[in-house]
Order: C-alpha cells, then sequence, then structure tokens
C-alpha cells in the first residue's frame, strides 16, 4: 500500500491525519485523529504523548492509512475502532449493535435519580428492553451493586456483544440475556425497566448522516411510519412487568416526549416529573411509575 503516512513520527502523523480530516469535513477532525492513531497503535492517550517522537512502522502505518480512508468514506471511529466508551464504560461493538451516544446516557442519569441513594443497597431487578450493546443496563449495574438485570434484543448477535460486554466489564454474575421480541418472554417483577427502542420514523432514515443510516443496523433504527410503534408494543409489556412502585424509563425522540407519555398513562402508569432534557436541549428520557392499586 502507498500509505503517506509511511517514515513520520506518531505526533506528525497524526497531524497530518488531523489535517486530512479537515479538509473532509469531518467534525472533529483532532478527536478522530488521536483515537485512530491510538487504535492503529494499541496505545492509549498517555502513551501516545510519551512516544510522540517515535516513527511509524511500515506495518503501522498502512494500518492507520487503512482507518484513514474509512473514516474518510463516512465510517464512524467507533466502527472503525470496535468500541465505543458510554458511561465511562468502554464497550465492544458489532454489526447488530448500535454505536451508543452521549443522549442515552440521560436515560441512566433519570432511571439513577429515580432509584434514589436506597437503591444502592438494594437488589434491584433491572430490565432492559432492546438492549443491544448492553449499555444502558451494564451502566446501570456498574452503578447498583446490589442489582440485577436482564437485557432482551430481537437479535441474536446484539445479545452475543452484549454478553462478550457484560464478561468483560466483570458483570456476566448479575446480567442475563434474553432473546425475544421486547420483553413478550418474560415473567416476573421488575423494580426497573429502561429502554432505548427504534424511533426513527421510516421515511427519515435516508435523510440521518451516513454515519447512521449506513452503519448502524437497519431494525435498530427503524420505528415505524411516526417513529412510534415500538413504544406501542413495548409499554404494554412494561407495565405488566413492573411491580407496585416501579418505574419505566425510556428514551425519546425529537417531539415524541408528549405521545409517550399518552402511551404511559395509556398503560395506567403515573408519569415522573417532566422528561429529562439532553444537553442538546431535548426532552430525551421520559419517565412512568406503577402505582399501588
Amino acid at each position: 500500500m502507498n500509505a503517506p503516512l509511511a517514515g513520520r513520527t506518531i505526533e506528525t502523523a497524526r497531524r497530518a491525519l488531523a489535517a486530512r480530516f479537515r479538509s473532509a469535513d469531518i467534525d472533529s477532525p483532532e478527536l478522530d485523529a488521536r483515537a485512530l492513531v491510538g487504535a492503529a497503535l494499541g496505545l492509549d492517550l498517555t502513551d501516545l504523548i510519551a512516544a510522540a517522537a517515535r516513527e511509524l512502522t511500515a506495518p503501522e502505518a498502512d494500518r492507520l492509512e487503512v482507518f484513514a480512508r474509512r473514516r474518510i468514506a463516512g465510517e464512524p471511529v467507533a466502527r472503525i475502532t470496535g468500541e465505543k466508551e458510554f458511561w465511562a464504560l468502554p464497550l465492544k461493538l458489532s454489526t447488530d449493535t448500535l454505536v451508543p451516544r452521549p443522549d442515552t446516557e440521560t436515560v441512566v442519569e433519570f432511571a439513577l435519580e429515580l432509584v434514589g441513594r436506597a437503591g444502592m443497597n438494594e437488589a434491584l431487578r433491572i430490565l432492559d428492553i432492546a438492549t443491544g450493546s448492553g449499555a444502558i443496563l451494564l451502566a446501570l449495574l456498574s452503578e447498583l451493586p446490589l442489582a440485577f438485570g436482564i437485557g432482551t434484543d430481537i437479535s441474536m448477535g446484539a445479545l452475543r456483544t452484549a454478553r462478550d460486554n457484560a464478561a468483560a466489564l466483570g458483570l456476566a454474575r448479575r446480567a442475563g440475556f434474553v432473546g425475544c421480541d421486547y420483553a413478550t418472554a418474560l415473567s416476573g417483577s421488575f423494580d426497573l425497566i429502561v429502554s432505548n427502542p427504534p424511533y426513527i420514523r421510516t421515511s427519515d432514515i435516508r435523510s440521518l448522516p451516513p454515519e447512521v443510516r449506513d452503519h448502524d443496523p437497519y431494525l435498530a433504527l427503524d420505528g415505524g411510519a411516526d417513529g412510534l410503534l415500538a413504544y406501542r408494543a413495548l409499554i404494554p409489556q412494561a407495565a405488566r412487568l413492573l411491580r407496585e412502585g416501579g418505574v419505566l424509563v425510556v428514551e425519546a425522540g425529537q417531539g415524541q416526549s408528549g405521545p409517550i407519555e399518552t402511551f404511559m398513562m395509556a398503560g395506567e402508569l403515573t408519569l415522573v416529573g417532566l422528561p429529562k432534557i439532553d444537553l442538546g436541549g431535548i426532552p430525551r428520557a421520559v419517565a412512568g411509575r406503577k402505582m399501588p392499586r
């Protein structure tokens, strides 16, 4: 391979890569360049700084050039590296899972607020519907040391990825995974149910950024004609599975919090406060509680 980065030091290669990304109108050229150099060389940030003056080997330069071309072609950094951090947890990805996004951490924050400090000392039962990589469930288990959780997904590939992530994080003993459509295979009762279901309107998928449209699994994006198909199915299932006093927290797309609140009330859940706003100002997490009859 004709590798423009051959013979450069790690630092000059990083700068050259950032310049190429900037010319290609990539949103975060410096950050992406640093991440890809680190991934290509197997170095974390501290090691990159310490080794800044070392020249790239030919295999390293070739590998980094492949990464650079993939990024310029529109592939997200997380897809190239196969890993994404969520809630400060390193999560492996696969073609069957979404790339976890910072907006989804709003669901984790809201759920922890509603569980409260008492939840730290309780053996809570948690259900994560449409778990994907396991991001929400594993984030909650990392904060709630006595909790046990189940993640469901219709994709067996996603469940394998979630199981691998649970094992890598030392959470496998407190996490189980079930293949089913939302929560159709489950019974019993849960203290906390969370979900980030597909909520993009079918007609809007083609207009999504290429990083999402061309690389995230279609099933994890498509929310039907109005984007609300998943909520119509999972909210009644969740209401059935919640214990009295238990809470459901779901992620919402832009403009969807109102209809989701309506579905929750129709499912005899009492709304818990206002939807939680994400960093972009969008009502991102909606919660309902199952009250005693």
